[in-house]
């Protein structure tokens, strides 16, 4: 069952994109902050991230950026809310990293993992 790490401050939508994977079986972790969703990537594996660009205490692009120093490639989807997916210009190692924007569709969610694991050169195992 693949593992995905979702960061995002805003409970509503964690808990929606965590009940959306784990019915597509997908094993969730969520995080409420950057700095928490970078200590559970620390101490665990997953495959693939959900991470929010605008958190409150931190910049999502930060986290992206600290995820793919620790493993160059990692397939990340990027959420945001707002119609600014610019980030890319500031970060050009987060070039590939599929983008999407709130609010979207369940299928919306799951084509941007298996995007974003087709651009890590990978396939997510689960059943969607």
């Amino acid at each position: 069952m693949p593992r995905v790490l979702i960061v995002d401050d805003q409970k509503d939508v964690r808990a929606m994109v965590a009940i959306v994977l784990r019915v597509n079986h997908y094993d969730v972790i969520e995080a409420d902050s950057g700095a928490a969703g970078l200590k559970a990537f620390g101490e665990g594996a997953f495959d693939a991230a959900i991470v929010d660009i605008f958190l409150a205490e931190t910049s999502g692009v930060d986290v992206m950026v600290a995820i793919r120093e620790q493993v160059p490639g990692f397939p990340i989807v990027a959420v945001s809310g707002m119609t600014a997916l610019d980030f890319m210009v500031e970060a050009p190692d987060l070039a590939d990293v599929v983008c999407l924007q709130k609010p979207f569709r369940p299928n919306d969610l799951l084509q941007a993992l298996r995007k974003a694991q087709a651009a890590a050169g990978g396939e997510l195992s689960a059943a969607v």
